[in-house]
């Protein structure tokens, strides 16, 4: 690999001659070497305080003279513990402490010595690569390598017309809410106050749907009340929205044509603040957590705790609450309401209806929210975080929106999420915790914050640049990274080395999300947007031969794949709002479906896929070939992006493929379909010669020789 070649590249001419003149001592094969956090090279995978860890390294057969491992600056001489036909397997142990272990590997052979840490083999220790061990830390197994679904709520499915949100219900940014009666129109540009009705009961009626689809986990997009139908604005965190629960109670009237914008409707105030609606709303969630529960699946709610909705009662900027019996004075509203410290307000002298107060990102219909000032409101967003993952509500964890952005600085933010994992690992150890988060992570990475994150730098990004060469908002278009394997591979191995190995296996995976473009609308390579071209341009010129590969690099990467609502039916769209179209219920694709199910179904069966090792082994321009692995499976991907067929060779003795194994097709796909059909492919002296057809991916099996 490049990575092999950089390294002798880089020695000086003594240290060359020296490497190539050796004949008494072994060359070192730098190709060999490997090891990871995984339970192949760690045991424990999750070590508590005073357990011994045994770490593993691998250096191909009778090739180094020493191998030291490297423990928070302690060197421990490492001991051959077993051979095979190709490698050695180094083994050492050490305590674990009450901190962070930091260890990295020192390898000697032939005059050579190199260091191995997370950037693999290297002249120069680059300590920022070193592998890190948090005592205690650990993520629910549950989790690792689950197949996780994102549901934005209210296009999903309606399942129970007497909840939809009507025509003039409410004013919101000084415009009426809109029933949408035509389920499969498109989103407008002006989409918030939109509503097509999908509900919690919507989901209820496709369980079966998504339990054959291989689905683990339903992420929910916001469900608290709100006025949105993206409902990242909550107005209270305590109960379900009752458009998206149960509508026991219906009194008040649709507000009049003739009546100010500016006004609220009584028919929204009685509907979403009369405490029978909001409590039947809460017992109806009791109810479809465990209807989840019982097909085997789990749910995570999304927080949004940075900011919250000016129409949140405690700030009530449309003076909603007001005069509702049962509710405080809104910060709004009173200087003298109890909620005045949970916003931060410039004008002290402004009140009542004072306005001038911190907005997220300058929004004032989102109210960012003052933690540093109000020890009542920090107590109270932690008392949320146990309440919905304790009985009766009993969800699965959280997923935590714009979670680096809370508090006024990072300091404070760390503290936070302290105290907000201990709280809710203490009301449920089994819950998640996992963030929204673009950049480096590492820091709230470290076992005592987040669990994991939705992996946008380490997934998301590079496998959308490498196989359509579009910015994930189909903002941009760069040629410079369509295709570039090394580009590729350097943005994986940087920021997969931030997280330790528990978070990596529950990372969240996704393609498309209700934030960017839709991965099938990014293989048309076009820049734009709903508001520039129109959505009917998202749906032309796709390839669903790169959505299959993409899918396939989603199913076979460590971490838990995580679908958008949609994507395996073949759903298009723009940015935000476009990528927030309904699900096509009875317009679906349903070979994409298909192919779905059956590579979930390949992941889930394969340990290899779910707990195995990584190890990039061949890169060309499209073209990306990697293997998962164990000491007893070894599979290998092979990503052809390009419109012309790739012959590759690959060392699959890497993996672990000895001489009497062959590689077999588990699955195949390219831009016509896929197929299962078991085509088996021969390994001559531990390589592999594969055509590659054009636009295509393979995954492969190691099986004993016939």
């Amino acid at each position: 690999m490049e990575m092999v070649q950089n390294l002798i590249r880089n020695l000086s001419v003594a240290e060359k001659l020296q490497f190539h003149s050796y004949h008494t001592k072994p060359v070192l094969n730098f190709q060999a070497l490997f090891t990871d956090g995984s339970s192949n090279y760690m045991n424990p995978l999750e070590p508590k305080t005073g357990d011994e860890v045994t770490v593993r390294f691998r250096t191909a057969r009778e090739n180094a003279e020493h191998v030291y491992l490297w423990v928070n600056g302690e060197k421990k001489e490492m001991r051959i513990a077993s051979k095979t036909e190709r490698f050695d397997f180094y083994e050492s142990s050490f305590l674990m402490g009450t901190e962070i272990a930091d260890y990295y590997f020192e390898i000697h052979s032939g005059g050579i010595c190199c260091y191995f840490n997370k950037k693999g083999p290297a002249r120069d220790l680059e300590p920022f690569f070193n592998y890190k061990v948090t005592p205690g830390f650990s993520t629910p197994d549950w989790a690792k390598g689950a197949v996780f679904y994102q549901i934005y709520v209210d296009r999903f499915a309606n399942g129970d017309t007497s909840n939809d949100v009507l025509n003039r219900e409410y004013i919101y940014i000084k415009e009426p809410s809109k029933k949408i009666d035509d389920w499969y129109c498109y989103p407008e540009q002006m989409d918030v106050r939109n509503f097509y009705g999908g509900d919690l009961q919507g989901v209820l009626d496709h369980l079966d749907y998504l339990k054959e689809l291989g689905v683990d986990v339903i992420y929910l997009n916001p469900i608290f009340v709100s006025p949105s139908n993206h409902k990242y604005d909550i107005q209270d965190y305590d109960y379900i929205d009752p458009h998206y629960g149960k509508i026991v109670v219906d009194e008040g009237n649709t507000l009049p044509e003739w009546e100010n914008n500016n006004m609220n409707a009584s028919k929204y105030i009685s509907r979403v603040t009369d405490k029978r609606n909001l409590e039947a709303s809460n017992e109806f969630f009791v109810h479809f957590v465990e209807e989840v529960h019982k097909k085997g699946m789990r749910v995570i709610l999304d927080g949004v705790f940075n900011h919250c909705g000016s129409f949140n009662k405690w700030m009530d900027a449309e003076r909603i609450y007001e005069n509702q019996y049962g509710y405080e004075k809104g910060a709004f509203v009173d200087a003298n309401s109890p909620y005045r410290h949970f916003f931060k307000f410039y004008n002290q002298n402004a009140w009542p209806y004072n306005d001038d107060y911190d907005g997220w990102w300058g929004h004032k219909t989102l109210p960012k929210l003052n933690y540093e000032e109000s020890r009542q409101l920090y107590d109270y967003i932690l008392h949320i975080g146990r309440k919905w993952v304790s009985p009766p509500y009993n969800a699965d964890g959280w997923r935590l929106d714009v979670a680096a952005d809370l508090g006024q600085s990072e300091e404070f933010n760390h503290q936070f999420w302290r105290d907000f994992r201990t709280a809710v690992k203490e009301a449920n150890p089994e819950a998640i915790i996992l963030a929204e988060h673009y950049d480096d992570a590492g820091s709230w990475l470290m076992g005592d914050q987040w669990d994991t994150i939705m992996n946008y730098s380490a997934f998301m990004e590079p496998v959308t640049w490498f196989l359509t060469g579009m910015e994930k908002h189909s903002d941009e278009r760069r040629g410079d990274l369509l295709g570039n394997t090394q580009a590729f591979v350097d943005a994986m191995v940087y920021h997969m080395s931030r997280f330790q190995y528990p978070s990596l296996m529950v990372s969240m995976n996704e393609l498309s999300n209700h934030d960017h473009s839709r991965f099938l609308t990014r293989t048309n390579q076009t820049v734009g947007r709903t508001a520039s071209l129109g959505p009917e341009a998202a749906n032309q010129n796709i390839n669903k031969g790169i959505m299959r590969a993409a899918v396939m690099i989603q199913m076979t990467w460590p971490g838990a794949p995580t679908l958008y609502y949609g994507d395996e039916a073949g759903l298009c769209g723009w940015t935000d709002p476009d990528n927030r179209r309904t699900y096509p219920w009875g317009r679906e694709d349903q070979e994409l479906i298909q192919y779905h199910r059956d590579i979930i179904a390949i992941h889930k069966a394969e340990t290899a896929l779910m707990r195995g090792s990584l190890k990039y082994l061949h890169g060309g321009f499209k073209v990306i070939c990697y293997g998962r692995f164990t000491d007893t499976e070894k599979m290998i991907v092979l990503i052809n992006a390009g419109f012309d067929e790739a012959r590759v060779k690959i060392s699959v003795w890497e993996v672990g493929v000895t001489d009497n194994e062959d590689m077999v097709e588990v699955i195949m796909s390219n831009e016509e379909g896929y197929t299962m059909e078991k085509k088996v492919h021969p390994v001559t002296s531990g390589v592999l010669d594969i055509t590659l057809p054009r636009v295509s991916s393979i995954l492969l099996k190691s099986i004993k020789k016939s």
